[in-house]
């Protein structure tokens, strides 16, 4: 199959499954709502109050939007991470860079910050800048002339997230006991409803992450074969590399704005879907917008529904899969080159 025709498969098959996902995830949950009334409610046929009603369009769809949008940002943030470092174990939470990006919001927290849409950009803005610093330290510690070695990025990756998490230490003994337990749920991991001033700030800076990422998925292709070759066949690669980056930190920062710090998403969904579609980025990246949605929206439902009426962290449920998946990885031939 050429590139195009895969590519508009794979989209149009984890398209349809997202939606599958999506109308699962709409039906059910510890407040029970018909199936008929729920088609009323989505197709604006509905009642103007009742439970229902703030059931399915004030909870679940909002809750549904985000899971997409956290799921598929993390995914490309991964492979983004993937790509540039020629490992397929590279990704936020392992990297540190999600640790970073939760000192950042923490900090923009206890300074007074809500969920309005400035606030929100304001959040985005500090989680953003987190990531980056995590982002390059890692990279700055485990760079050597050779590239980067699997050992030594894991392990700059836990030294800076612990350094991090040591940050969020001090900061949350510094907030009041009353905000305490948000604070504390947050770092969790947890989807919740986003107003929708602040969803629609969500998907936006998502979108540019995106884009700074997927723009550059061919060349990321040609990066595969190493810096000098990439720059032999025209791609300037300090740029390539700073882009990609950028992009990912971007979209790491913004879904732990949101939703919290939720690790290994950006490692399971972009190997697995690399097994399923090929290295190809170009393909790879955004299938992994959509796989990542399929996944954390599957993890979230499960989250509030296994339970229920109590809920799950969704952030323990990606951990419980990410963890095995992560030591086989590690003690495969995949965890040492890249494909």
């Amino acid at each position: 199959m050429t590139g195009p025709r895969k590519l508009l498969a794979v989209c149009a098959g984890l398209a349809l499954v997202l939606g599958l996902v999506a109308l699962l995830s709409l039906l059910v949950g510890s407040a029970r709502v018909a199936p008929g009334a729920i088609v009323d409610l989505v197709m604006g046929r509905g009642p103007v109050e009742g439970t229902e009603r703030v059931v399915i369009l004030g909870i679940r769809l909002p809750r549904i939007a985000a899971a997409a949008l956290a799921g598929g940002a993390l995914a490309v943030a991964g492979a983004g991470f993937q790509a540039l470092t020629r490992n397929p174990l590279a990704e936020p939470s392992v990297l540190g860079v999600s640790a970073g990006a939760a000192f950042g919001v923490v900090l923009a927290q206890i300074s007074g910050l809500g969920q309005g849409v400035v606030e929100a950009l304001g959040l985005t803005a500090f989680a953003f800048a987190g990531a980056l610093v995590a982002g390059v330290s890692v990279y700055v510690i485990a760079a050597t002339g050779r590239g980067l070695p699997v050992h030594t990025l894991l392990l700059a990756g836990v030294i800076v997230g612990i350094f991090f998490s040591a940050a969020i230490t001090v900061l949350i003994s510094l907030v009041d006991t009353n905000r305490l337990g948000g604070v504390i749920h947050w770092l969790l991991g947890n989807l919740a409803p986003i107003p929708a001033g602040a969803l629609g700030v969500f998907a936006a800076v998502t979108a540019l992450g995106l884009w700074l990422v997927l723009g550059k998925a061919r060349a990321l292709n040609l990066l595969a074969l190493g810096e000098e070759g990439a720059q032999e066949l025209g791609v300037d690669a300090e740029r390539l590399k700073r882009r990609i980056f950028v992009g990912s930190a971007l979209l790491t920062g913004t879904v732990v704005a949101f939703v919290g710090p939720i690790g290994f998403v950006g490692l399971i969904v972009p190997h697995a879907l690399r097994m399923l579609v090929g290295p190809d980025n170009r393909v790879l990246i955004p299938a992994a917008a959509l796989g990542g949605g399929v996944f954390l929206l599957a993890a979230d439902t499960l989250a509030r529904t296994v339970v229920a009426p109590a809920e799950l962290s969704v952030g323990v449920i990606t951990s419980f899969c990410g963890a095995p998946f992560f030591i086989y990885l590690l003690r495969s031939r995949a965890g040492r080159v890249m494909p």
